[in-house]
């Protein structure tokens, strides 16, 4: 039988501020622990289910369906043609893939916008997927210290994510961009940014400085239903096995104005989990650089997921002396279920526009 679980104690710390161990809010249901053969049953079609994965590194491994599929990046180990490949043909075989009978225009350039879509895959990319980091001549001076044979064909790679066979698989690849999808035919629309940076960590792919670097990057990064970044916020599910913090202090605070419905990330393998904030009950200051970014009292939930399948730490070794397999155990695909609720901003434009129609409002 299929379960949602909250949380271990060992995924929160006192210092956290801005998530809740919780597993249910009258807007989202997660489920981090369940019977990978058995999962749980959709709840309806009042309702959208997301899963989330990230940190796969060309790794295969059972997923269970859903309407949308979500990457949080690092698809490959160091972004080789075969390692893309291996990635990208396993997730165009995903049931998520196979429901989907629209295509549409794929998303790489940066700053592009798409609307009115159907999607059932949004991936992004993480600072092992090296090749697709291409700006300021990354990758070409940076290439050697993977691929000692010479750079890799990036055109070749691109195809695999914009290619004919991909898009009718229904993938879209984001790269610092916001998305509007609808998940299922004649749902609602949904809204996704998705962006493949992290916190400096030995100069891999995606790499900003912490402070006015980290600050510029995350000031751009807009408001959306939903929000992909390779690396987590600070002390939201981002422990290390050696206790430290290691999520980005800027993303942290830039989370007070975004307020995602669900932001999923990863990065961080040995904090997979997922929690749920209820901005209603708490009133958050984060500081950053003398700047003071203010949660203010609100019905709406974010959902937080870790989703890395790369078993690490304590808990990849709960079962048994052995490591557990990718994507299993503690380190299985997360779903959240959301549901498919009129948002206020949507409900403000739904009567601004019935105004405009009746002559009645203020134009």
């Amino acid at each position: 039988m299929a379960t949602s679980t909250a949380p271990s104690s060992s995924t929160l710390s006192a210092e956290q501020t801005l998530v809740t161990p919780a597993t249910t809010a009258n807007t989202a249901v997660v489920h981090r622990e369940y019977d990978i053969n058995n999962p749980p049953p959709h709840p309806g079609p009042e309702w959208t289910r997301f899963v989330c994965i990230s940190d796969t590194h060309s790794r295969v491994f059972p997923v269970p369906p859903g309407d949308v599929l979500l990457h949080s990046g690092d698809l490959t180990n160091v972004g080789t043609y075969g390692d893309f490949e291996i990635t990208v043909r396993w997730i165009e075989s995903m049931p998520h893939s196979k429901k989907m009978s629209v295509s549409f225009s794929f998303l790489l350039l940066k700053g592009c916008d798409s609307r009115d879509a159907t999607l059932s895959t949004a991936i992004i990319a993480g600072n092992h997927d090296i090749t697709l980091h291409q700006e300021g001549g990354w990758y070409n001076s940076n290439f050697h210290r993977w691929h000692r044979m010479g750079k890799e064909d990036i055109r070749a790679i691109r195809k695999l994510l914009l290619g004919n066979r991909a898009k009718e698989a229904g993938l879209v690849y984001l790269e610092d961009q916001k998305y509007e999808f609808q998940a299922k035919e004649g749902g609602r629309t949904w809204s996704v940014y998705g962006s493949p940076w992290s916190p400096w960590f030995y100069d891999w792919a995606f790499n900003y400085r912490r402070g006015e670097d980290a600050e510029k990057r995350v000031a751009a990064y807009e408001k959306t239903d939903i929000l992909l970044t390779h690396g987590p916020p600070h002390k939201i599910l981002d422990k290390t096995t050696r206790g430290d913090d290691a999520g980005c202090e800027a993303l942290m605070a830039r989370l007070p104005s975004l307020r995602p419905r669900l932001h999923v990330f990863g990065h961080i393998h040995e904090d997979h989990g997922a929690v749920i904030y209820d901005w209603s009950s708490h009133a958050t200051a984060v500081t950053l650089n003398n700047t003071v970014a203010t949660a203010t009292s609100s019905q709406e939930h974010t959902v937080f997921v870790n989703a890395a399948n790369w078993p690490a730490g304590r808990r990849a070794y709960a079962a048994s002396l052995s490591k557990c397999p990718f994507g299993s155990g503690p380190f299985v695909p997360v779903i959240v279920d959301l549901l498919d609720d009129v948002s206020p901003a949507e409900q403000s434009d739904a009567a601004q526009e019935a105004d405009r129609d009746t002559g009645t409002g203020v134009v």
